[in-house]
């Protein structure tokens, strides 16, 4: 976490992007934006983000080093491979039989990264559908905030280490090579289309057959994350599927969604609760109406002094007036939701046995002098009257709920049983027990959201952990293309060493580099042999102090004419010097200045090689 003092700064960094790059992190979780940004501030050496920021003023070339250390793209094909069967075993033979055989298909690919995901998907349903079937139905769009990672994925061409998760007999039907590596198949590649998409702030791809968004939802904090999913609920077609990443879960959404692989993260939109973001509930719908009619009916429904409600045959509360709504607390969010989840399913009755005998008889119940509680206020009764609604005869479609207020007959009966001191005493005894009652039903619904709290704050520390594992993959994954690339050189020395080393052998001659203060750098094997020193007791070691039998005194001075660039080279000297056996040799001697790519000079090179027969040796004292 950032220190209060930091936090500023951080926020500060952020209004940045936003404003000069368009890039709005505000709906990320902090913790895991701050250990992205401070990664890059070690990297160049900077200790607090107003450093940073006044760096990127400076450095704009910076901001796509940190954009792409933000964004972390961890992905791969068949990530998770028991996820992606649960996929293809379930979920796409399902979606397949519920389509016509002509009817298109709609995926979206959400926070594709290099595109590995939608790829993926699209082999899973070439290979359901044949790929035929899959160029003339199927369009796969796959979106990310990222363009260089777009951009890879467009070009849909990857290394041959990128596909060892993928099968065998896939690879080879649906990759081909393309050079030193590997791209997916040309003519299904156009039914994948890529497109940026800020799952934050643009409109969702709507009409998705089935949606796969996998470990994206994690890096972003709670309000966003529901942002996020209603979108997707909007996004999917009735029924459509939602495939999401093995850290994400749908807690809180049980009546948007339907679990079909709770383990595998795969869920099933419910179309009871759908709404397009944005938009407010309608507590009755009124599809189909004549203009107008909608209005008055709900108008017309507003005006009854009593309560009404109204159930659906899957259970789920479809109409609620203004009585209802102010009565018991309700909101326009929870039209559509089960009945049995809401406190008016048990206060002030449980009416979920009413209901059920309601429906099995296809006959009116009534509750009379219901009594509801209120704190600080005598308590209200209610007349309930539990009846089924008939859309024609015999045709049921849903049970309605009518709360009467009798608080006021109640009342003036009470009034007159107060006589009886008997039947007041018993009727304090009753009311006491309901107290009780109802102070255990709520110690109980706050022990429930006490659970809740618990359970989305393990929620959050599994994505937490999730995050950090994938920031280590990422890391790792560079690590492995820096160490690929120091072996590569290394290769590459290791040969020029070799070739360097065939070369000097090859001459015969004795090959002599010296350093700027004449000491050896390089030592052929034609001067150990000339010598009898070894190269590694020669390195480092000034050619004027070695005792091999070579008059240096001779020949210095001409070195440190070379050194200091007086000459660009020396005429070959021909010198007596006595060799490893003690003998008595005539050598020819070259000299040459070693020049960086500048141009200066930084050391000598010596051929020595035997001079011609019959040749006078050069006078040493007048070279």
């Amino acid at each position: 976490m950032t220190s209060p003092d930091l936090k500023p700064d951080f926020d500060e960094l952020l209004r940045m992007l936003k404003e000069t790059r368009g890039f709005d992190f505000t709906g990320y979780k902090p913790s895991t934006l701050q250990r992205r940004v401070q990664r890059r501030m070690t990297a160049l050496d900077l200790s607090t983000f107003g450093e940073y920021r006044d760096f990127l003023e400076l450095q704009p070339e910076e901001f796509t080093e940190l954009f792409n250390t933000m964004l972390i793209n961890v992905t791969g094909f068949f990530r998770d491979p028991a996820a992606w069967q649960v996929l293809s075993d379930t979920v796409v033979p399902a979606l397949l039989s519920a389509k016509g055989p002509r009817m298109p298909i709609r995926a979206w690919s959400a926070g594709c990264a290099t595109g590995e995901e939608a790829y993926t998907l699209a082999m899973i349903l070439a290979e359901a559908m044949g790929p035929e079937q899959f160029r003339e139905r199927v369009k796969i769009y796959a979106t990310d905030l990222d363009e260089d990672a777009l951009q890879q994925a467009r070009y849909g061409a990857y290394e041959a280490k990128a596909l060892d998760d993928v099968p065998e007999a896939l690879r080879e039907i649906y990759f081909e090579r393309a050079g030193a590596r590997f791209a997916f198949r040309r003519d299904l590649r156009r039914q994948v289309i890529f497109g940026r998409n800020d799952l934050t702030h643009d409109a969702p791809i709507s009409h998705v057959d089935l949606l796969v968004s996998r470990n994206t939802l994690m890096y972003f904090n709670a309000d966003t994350q529901t942002s996020i999913i209603q979108r997707f609920h909007f996004a999917l077609s009735d029924s459509g599927y939602l495939f999401l990443g093995k850290a994400e879960m749908l807690l809180n959404y049980a009546d948007r969604f339907q679990a079909v692989d709770l383990r595998k993260r795969v869920f099933r939109k419910l179309p009871s609760g759908s709404r397009v973001p944005g938009q407010p509930g309608s507590w009755a719908g009124n599809a189909g109406r004549e203009p107008g009619s909608g209005q008055l009916e709900a108008a017309a429904l507003a005006s009854v002094p009593v309560v009404q409600l109204a159930i659906d045959l899957a259970g789920n509360l479809r109409v609620a007036n203004a009585m209802a709504e102010a009565l018991f607390n309700l909101r326009p969010h929870d039209l559509g939701r089960p009945f049995q989840d809401l406190d008016v399913s048990y206060r002030p009755v449980d009416l979920r046995s009413p209901i059920e005998q309601v429906r099995a008889d296809l006959r009116p119940v009534e509750l009379c002098d219901v009594e509801r509680a209120r704190p600080g206020l005598p308590p209200a009764f209610y007349d309930v009257m539990i009846a089924p609604l008939f859309a024609a005869p015999g045709d049921l479609i849903g049970v309605g709920i009518s709360l009467i207020d009798v608080t006021r007959d109640r009342r003036v009966r009470d009034e007159l049983k107060h006589a009886n001191a008997d039947l007041g005493r018993a009727h304090e005894e009753l009311q006491s027990l309901n107290e009780e009652l109802e102070t255990t039903n709520e110690e109980l619904q706050s022990t429930n959201e006490e659970l809740e709290t618990t359970n989305e704050e393990l929620q959050s520390t599994n994505e937490e952990l999730e995050t950090m594992n994938e920031e280590l993959q990422s890391t790792n994954d560079e690590l492995q293309t820096i160490n690929d690339e120091l072996r590569r050189r290394t290769d590459e020395l290791d040969q020029t060493n070799g070739f360097l080393g065939s070369v000097l052998r090859s001459l015969g001659s004795a090959v002599i580099v010296l350093s700027e203060d004449l000491r050896v750098k390089v030592w052929s094997p034609g001067a150990e042999d000339m010598w009898g020193v070894r190269a590694d007791e020669a390195a480092a070691k000034s050619l004027l102090s070695l005792d091999i039998g070579l008059p240096t005194e001779v020949i210095a001075p001409h070195l440190w004419d070379l050194l200091k660039g007086a000459r660009d080279g020396t005429p070959a000297l021909e010198l007596a010097a006595v060799n490893r056996r003690g003998k008595t040799v005539d050598l020819r001697i070259a000299a040459s200045p070693l020049r960086t790519e500048e141009g200066t000079v930084s050391g000598v090179i010596l051929v020595i090689d035997h001079a011609r027969a019959g040749a006078a040796p050069t006078d040493q004292r007048n070279p």
